[in-house]
């Protein structure tokens, strides 16, 4: 790019334990609207993932390789604080029905009140509307065929942990 040309960037925050296509469907669309693309995966201390974080970050950089402007790492503590570091001004969240509405419009004003970073909301493709990564987990758990949910390495990994169980 140009000397002093300003990159657009934004984050799509999550846990992603694991990434599904509802997940890639988002980050899809956002790397399509912004030049640089930051997939955070939350480190959350209190909970007890079925994937390590850094598994989970693999595991993305393998789904996103083709995107070529995705950049995933690990976070902990405020969003804000990881896109203040990384000059990102803007937070792209997936949002599959109005509950999902009620909680995510109260972080994006509680953010956008801490630092200025706006945050930007995408409908879900009806076909992931109801997909989320502890859904999919319950699911193959029980027995149940999730491949057509999920990149096929994802699968493969989550078939593998779950039979290690």
């Amino acid at each position: 790019m140009n000397e002093g040309v300003q990159l657009r960037r934004a984050v799509c925050p999550g846990s992603f334990d694991p990434i599904t296509n509802g997940h890639l469907d988002i980050i899809g669309r956002a790397s399509r609207l912004y030049d640089v693309v930051h997939v955070a995966v939350m480190i959350n201390q209190s909970k007890q993932g079925l994937f390590t974080v850094e598994e989970r970050i693999e595991l993305i950089r393998e789904a996103t390789a083709d995107y070529g402007n995705v950049q995933v790492e690990s976070f902990h503590g405020l969003l804000v604080d990881f896109c203040k570091q990384r000059d990102i001004p803007a937070i792209v969240k997936g949002l599959r029905a109005v509950s999902d509405f009620d909680y995510e419009l109260q972080m994006a004003q509680m953010n956008i009140g801490l630092s200025g970073v706006e945050t930007l909301f995408v409908p879900t493709n009806p076909t992931y509307s109801f997909l989320s990564s502890s859904l999919v987990k319950e699911v193959a758990a029980w027995g149940g065929d999730v491949a057509h949910l999920l990149p096929a390495h994802v699968h493969t990994a989550l078939m593998e942990r779950l039979g290690s169980r």
